[in-house]
């Protein structure tokens, strides 16, 4: 039964969560740690680091951890599929109805229309990730903000947008600073 529950609970990741890895964290979020309570808030944001710094998109990645975590190899084949299946579907479908119909302005419109709300999820992601990165009990107080990952963020950040290096040396930059921190502190 459990692979049916991951297959179904990745169907539903899989079958609304348009706009692309970032706008899924949202609805993996709430799958996996709210609803089925299969991994906790610490355990989801190792998770979206992991899938990030691995190839492939988000949500597949998610669903391959979160299968192997819970049932296995074939937990993993279960999540990942259903993850995987409304995207093949419908993509099939869309490429073909857009091929067809691209040059309607109504099919423009509802396009641009969608932006917005992908912004929005991205942008919620994107939030709940810091919350939960820069205040680790949960409480945001000034006393709890853990000031080295504030340091850090605003650093990488700077290097992403001011610099524009590569994410990946500034992934690994980041890791090695925060040990080489950590070892200093303690």
């Amino acid at each position: 039964m459990i692979y049916l529950h991951l297959f179904l609970s990745f169907l539903q990741i899989g079958l609304f969560s348009f706009g692309g890895g970032y706008a899924a964290i949202p609805l993996i979020q709430d799958q996996v740690v709210t609803l089925n309570h299969w991994l906790s808030m610490k355990e989801f944001t190792d998770l979206v680091t992991i899938s990030q710094m691995t190839p492939g998109p988000i949500a597949i990645n998610s669903a391959t951890f979160v299968g192997i975590k819970i049932a296995g190899i074939p937990g993993a084949i279960a999540a990942t599929f259903g993850c995987i299946l409304p995207s093949c579907i419908i993509v099939t479908i869309i490429a073909r109805l857009y091929l067809k119909y691209r040059n309607m302005a109504a099919l423009q419109s509802v396009l641009s229309t969608l932006r917005p709300a992908v912004v929005a999820l991205i942008a919620s992601a994107g939030i709940s990730i810091l919350i939960s990165a820069f205040w680790p009990e949960g409480s945001i107080r000034f006393a709890y903000t853990n000031w080295i990952l504030v340091v850090l963020f605003f650093f990488c950040f700077l290097l992403l947008q001011k610099w524009k290096a590569n994410p990946i040396l500034v992934m690994v930059l980041s890791g090695i600073l925060y040990a080489g921190i950590s070892l200093l502190i303690e």
